[in-house]
């Protein structure tokens, strides 16, 4: 028996017919000639394509630092978080950017983050990358909104914050016939920038990825790249990994399983059991062997390709990218069942399952991550092409693929991604040439040559061109299969020998963004044992730095530095002196900011980043000629930072050197085209990215561009509120503190009045800049209220929580009668003072003002359930709002849960039957339990949901995120719960 057969008439039915194939337009006629000429065009032009549209973000800001997400922090705050998706398409235009040369096609979506949305094969008429006709987003995203198919590329963290944002972008035509489109954003957290361009190249099958990640902060921040394609899959898909892969590794190498064939239970599965029953189910490098959402990871490869294949349609396509940089290659996979199969549906309307082969740059792990220096620019290409029934490749560069069946006979069979007239294939047996062809080769065609009884012997096989140079090789490869390291949980601090492992263990769990575990206890206790430990202080003083706790911060750097200096005046590692310039200029010490700076430059390591802040410092003081000196001492030493040529244009164009400014200007736009501070300095119009337009306007402002800085402020104010968030208010109050510190009292207190005139919707403040100015706006007008809002939601944000809960119950004082600001307070009373009373009574007055807003009302409820409320109170209090109640599904299955408890199942089963849910990726089975329980409650069989509840049951039970004792385990990858209600140590809180 199954749902189907309870199901009543009045249940909503989903829609089964496929969305049509998204159309592809032609060329533009003044393209055609050139394409037909060989070269690659691009061009813009919109596609019509079948939508859901996500729901608008919650008003409320979402404090989930806590939250586990791709095993590191799910944190979301500053970005609006959207939690619902209409179940009713629309068709919309997106725009869309076109690549095409003679061999493949791509499109490119900027407003959903620059992702390749197609790409195809002309040659075969094959998507090498998932088609998904639709845009359907699930709930997966960091944000929320994430749609699958095409590629995603994730940076500075796993599902890109930026993954449902647009940008900017800018098509490059090359000299050589190839063709860019360039895409640009500031990732919204530590507002780092990247531009990634997708190129093709003239009678070239490759698509190419360049990449430019800068690091344009003042800090040192941690970064990831993947690179998530999208492939179909069926029965016959395999992916491939390099030969010498004998292991793969699940997040945070928590476990391994060999590969291809796997020896061990992964994730709950006991494959050689399943083996054992039908030979072959333990190949987990084919889709339908694997029944769970499953995720591995490679370890140790030398080699620099992987991909995937589809047996069935003869085609596939190869990724290759430097090793060196790029050692990530990662499956993922819903699997192969009822479960996975229901996430299938809430992603697409018809064009079935697809696996991610995700491309590690920089990481070989999730989560994973580097660093990038104040100012580093990191530079790397990936490539993608599709190849043509050759099967798995075994080894592939950029040039050719091949892939070599070794049975009693060998058969190597090459593809190439350009045409090669005079191609040479051969076979060696040692340096004895066995077999030997001449052959003209194109991206459509693959090539073979065989040897015959070749079992028993050692071959290498190996393509070249028409001048002997070597495309693509393989031969036999050798490798240990010891078992990799497995990574285990750290001991708790006191049970740590070393100071210096107590450092380590702190700065893993901070640069990988644990979400569960603090760095501080680590440190904390290292300090106990040795006080002035130079790393632990450093180390500390950048995580007060960081939170605006600024003489804390001195205290710490200043040990640090003591100890360093003790017996050397010239450490090894200037990092302290930098970061007390740091905290030094943020304090208002200019003088000895410099100093400081000055000194870090010693370090080659801090060159770059001290030469810039001491090179503002002196433009910002009027020290114009002074800081070209400290600029072109870095030039010719120092890693590309496009701060560099910005702050040099704005000097020389003060010394009246206009030409040499704009010589300045086209030469760096020439390496950053997209560089929104220079594209400004260059009189470029910019986009509207209200966030990009503060950044710029703070580029200004450290520069000492007083006037530039606040138009630039004025003009992010005026940008109507998107995704990003609203920066309206923040931009007035930088303005304020902009000018109240270069002398313009009036002007400063004119903008403050705007900043509280300002629309405060989705206004959610971050980052030091922005501390700093409400922090000056308060202490102007301690009767500020907006500001006093405002800050309290950057000081919770940053772990500052009971000075947060203070400047929301001043605001509170001061008469702002906003129901975020109450729901905020009620939130910290709850969390931080450990005040039920208050925490409730500042619920009510949220619900007041705003009692038709349903989230508020669910985390009222949640409330209720968290201070004692039974179910029938509980229930009794949402009934007269059912209407409300239901248009949230986290909502929905709470009260259907408090139905069932009352004993009106029948009422928790209609719901449960007469609308649709959206599940959250790792929130699963909540709807099931809340529909096994109103079968149970009703007297029904139990039988599977209908499809209207968005998930299906689970055929494995996945390793658990919670501990029998209640703790989250060090390891999980993914949890539910948004811990908005986490009553937490009042004592230290940095």
């Amino acid at each position: 028996m199954t749902a189907e057969d309870v199901r009543p008439e009045t249940e909503l039915e989903l829609e089964t017919a496929g969305p049509e194939k998204i159309s592809l337009p032609d060329a533009p006629e003044d393209l055609r000639a050139e394409l037909d000429a060989g070269r690659a065009i691009a061009w813009s032009e919109p596609v019509p394509i079948r939508t859901y549209e996500p729901g608008k973000p919650s008003q409320y800001p979402m404090y989930l630092d806590k939250r586990v997400y791709q095993g590191s922090s799910g944190k979301v705050y500053p970005i609006p978080f959207t939690e619902k998706i209409e179940d009713t398409p629309k068709t919309n235009a997106w725009e869309a950017v076109h690549l095409e040369n003679a061999f493949v096609r791509v499109m490119v979506l900027p407003e959903l983050g620059g992702r390749i949305h197609i790409g195809y094969d002309k040659t075969t008429g094959y998507d090498f990358f998932y088609r998904n006709n639709v845009i359907k987003p699930a709930l997966v995203g960091l944000a929320g909104p994430w749609i699958s198919g095409g590629v995603e590329f994730n940076w500075p963290q796993h599902h890109r914050p930026a993954t449902y944002l647009p940008v900017e972008t800018s098509i490059e035509n090359g000299e050589d016939g190839s063709v860019t489109v360039w895409c640009y954003d500031h990732d919204p957290f530590a507002r780092m920038s990247a531009q990634h361009g997708i190129r093709l190249h003239a009678d070239s099958s490759i698509v190419e990825l360049v990449v430019r990640v800068h690091n344009r902060t003042s800090e040192r921040q941690t970064f990831l790249w993947w690179s998530n394609v999208a492939a179909r899959v069926h029965d016959d898909y395999q992916s491939f990994f390099p030969e010498d892969v004998r292991y793969v590794a699940d997040h945070a190498r928590r476990a391994l399983t060999a590969f291809p064939e796997a020896d061990r239970p992964y994730y709950n599965v006991d494959y050689p059991a399943l083996a054992a029953e039908q030979p072959g189910a333990d190949r987990i490098d084919y889709y339908r062997n694997i029944p769970v959402p499953t995720s591995y990871m490679i370890v140790d490869s030398q080699e620099d390709f992987f991909g995937g294949y589809d047996h069935a349609a003869g085609a596939g396509f190869v990724h290759w990218a430097e090793r060196r940089v790029s050692p990530g290659k990662k499956q993922w996979t819903w699997g192969n069942a009822p479960f996975g199969h229901a996430w299938d549906d809430q992603l697409t309307d018809g064009d079935g399952p697809y696996v991610e082969l995700m491309a590690g740059v920089y990481t070989d792990n999730q989560p994973d991550f580097a660093w990038l220096l104040p100012g580093e620019t990191k530079v790397f290409s990936q490539y993608w092409y599709p190849i043509p029934a050759t099967g798995p490749a075994h080894a592939a560069t950029p040039d050719a693929a091949v892939n070599v069946e070794r049975g009693d006979d060998l058969v190597a069979t090459f593809a190439v991604t350009s045409p090669r007239n005079g191609a040479r294939i051969r076979v060696l047996e040692g340096d004895v040439v066995v077999a030997d062809r001449v052959v003209d080769m194109r991206p459509s065609v693959p090539a073979t040559i065989g040897v015959p009884q070749a079992a028993g012997r050692s071959f290498m096989v190996e393509l070249r061109d028409e001048s002997g140079r070597e495309l693509v090789s393989w031969s036999p490869i050798e490798v240990s299969d010891e078992e990799p390291w497995v990574a285990d949980e750290p001991p708790a601090p006191d049970a740590i020998d070393s100071v210096e492992e107590l450092y380590l263990t702190g700065l893993h769990l901070s640069q990988y963004r644990h979400p569960t575990r603090s760095p501080l206890p680590y440190w904390e206790e290292a300090l106990l044992r040795d006080a002035g430990d130079a790393r632990v202080n450093t180390a500390m003083a950048d995580r007060l730095y960081r939170a605006g706790r600024y003489d804390e911060a001195r205290t710490h750097v200043e040990a640090a530095i003591a100890r360093l200096s003790r017996r050397n005046a010239n450490p090894t590692d200037a990092e302290a002196y930098y970061l007390s310039g740091l905290i030094e200029m943020r304090l208002g010490n200019v003088e000895a900011a410099e100093q400081a700076f000055g000194k870090a430059g010693w370090d080659g390591t801090w060159s770059a980043g001290a030469g810039i802040e001491l090179a503002r410092s002196l433009a910002r003081r009027g020290c114009n000629r002074a800081a070209l000196r400290v600029l072109d001492s870095l030039d010719s030493v120092a890693g590309y930072d496009a701060r560099r040529p910005a702050l040099r244009a704005i000097v020389l164009r003060r010394l009246g050197m206009i030409a040499e400014a704009d010589a300045v200007l086209r030469d760096a736009l020439d390496v950053d085209r997209l560089d929104a501070t220079l594209r400004y300095l260059a009189g470029s119009v910019l986009g509207d990215d209200a966030g990009m337009l503060v950044d710029v306007a703070l580029d200004l402002a450290k520069a000492g561009e007083t006037e530039s800085s606040v138009e630039m402020y004025r003009a992010a104010a005026l940008v109507p509120l998107g995704g990003s968030g609203n920066f309206g208010p923040i931009a007035y109050y930088l303005a304020a503190h902009t000018l109240e510190s270069a002398g313009f009292t009036t002007r400063a207190a004119e903008a403050r009045s705007a900043a509280q005139r300002e629309d405060r919707a989705w206004a959610f403040p971050a980052g030091l800049d922005a501390l700093d100015a409400l922090a000056s706006a308060i202490a102007a007008d301690p009767t500020d209220a907006v500001a006093h809002h405002l800050l309290g939601m950057l000081y919770y944000d940053c772990s500052r929580r009971r000075e947060a809960s203070a400047h929301w119950d001043r605001a509170i004082e001061l008469g702002l009668a906003d129901p975020v600001l109450y729901r905020n307070a009620g939130l910290a009373a709850y969390n931080v003072l450990g005040d039920d009373a208050v925490a409730w009574a500042r619920y009510n007055e949220a619900v007041r003002l705003a009692p038709g807003d349903a989230r508020l009302r669910y985390e009222q409820d949640q409330l209720a359930k968290r201070v004692g409320r039974s179910a029938g109170e509980r229930l009794a209090a949402l009934r007269p709002s059912e209407e409300l109640v239901l248009t949230r599904d986290d909502f929905a299955i709470e009260y259907v849960g408090l139905l069932i408890a009352e004993g009106f199942g029948e009422e928790a089963y209609a719901i449960l039957t007469s609308r649709s849910f959206h599940p959250w990726e790792g929130g699963e089975g909540q709807a099931i339990d809340a529909w096994d329980a109103a079968l149970e409650a009703t007297g029904r069989e139990i039988v599977d949901p209908p499809r209207t509840l968005g998930e299906a049951r689970a055929a494995y039970v996945p390793p658990a995120a919670v501990r029998e004792d209640g703790v989250t385990d060090y390891f999980a990858t993914s949890l539910p719960e948004l811990l908005l209600f986490d009553r937490e140590d009042t004592g230290k809180n940095a």
